[in-house]
């Protein structure tokens, strides 16, 4: 694969839904980020639209078994971030095998990097478009939990219509896990809190917690604590799968 940034232009190049529930944005890599990307996404990363770098399939579905090398739960998060909670949770639960979805180049290298160095074998990496994989590649009733920590709040009104906690996509969501599975959001802007709320509690096939403080196993990220310091609230809702 190239690391130069050309292998990953596919999810800012063409769309892959109506409305797109995140900014496609570039930033340059730093040493480090570029010397883990080269190093570990060969056996950790994988594209969902490149196919030079494919996931495995069997029968046109996502083999997680051939991803990870083993049969267990799968807990897939979408926007991972700068992956240190991604990290942090797939360390402590080594039973569970943890598929993170991320947009941007720089949070893929630098979870990468932390799967590196701290040895983790049950994360893989893919770049793109999460509702694009669910879609077109992910089992109905094949995983353990979604977690959604932080989505863009798209903070504008007019732009309320772009965020990732809708109820058509919740459907889907609710779809992918198997029941008794668990969907956890997370924000800090306390309107797009009540959105997600809302939306998974209308949901006739989960079961919502409504708002709830953060629970001991999601670690709190940098990002999270940059505005706890400042005083914004951070709410949680995690619904599970009845139905």
């Amino acid at each position: 694969m190239t690391t130069s940034g050309d292998a990953f232009r596919h999810v800012a190049a063409r769309p892959h839904e109506p409305l797109r529930t995140f900014h496609p944005r570039r930033a340059a890599l730093g040493r480090d980020r570029q010397e883990a990307l080269t190093r570990w996404w060969p056996r950790y990363g994988f594209s969902v639209h490149d196919p030079a770098s494919p996931f495995p399939t069997a029968d046109g579905v996502l083999d997680t078994r051939a991803l990870f090398g083993r049969e267990a739960p799968v807990v897939l998060e979408i926007g991972s971030g700068m992956g240190e909670t991604t990290a942090e949770m797939a360390a402590a639960d080594p039973d569970r095998d943890y598929l993170a979805l991320e947009a941007h180049l720089p949070g893929i290298a630098a979870l990468l990097g932390l799967v590196g160095a701290r040895g983790l074998t049950n994360v893989r990496v893919g770049h793109g478009d999460a509702l694009e994989l669910l879609r077109t590649a992910v089992a109905p009733g094949s995983l353990a939990a979604v977690h959604v920590f932080f989505p863009d709040p798209w903070p504008k009104a007019r732009h309320h219509k772009r965020r990732l906690v809708q109820p058509e996509h919740v459907e889907l969501l609710r779809s992918r896990l198997v029941v008794g599975g668990t969907l956890h959001c997370a924000t800090d802007w306390p309107d797009y809190a009540e959105q997600m709320r809302d939306v998974l509690a209308a949901d006739p096939g989960l079961l919502s917690s409504g708002l709830v403080d953060r629970p001991a196993h999601r670690p709190v990220t940098k990002f999270e604590q940059r505005g706890l310091d400042l005083g914004h609230p951070v709410h949680d809702v995690i619904a599970r799968r009845v139905a």
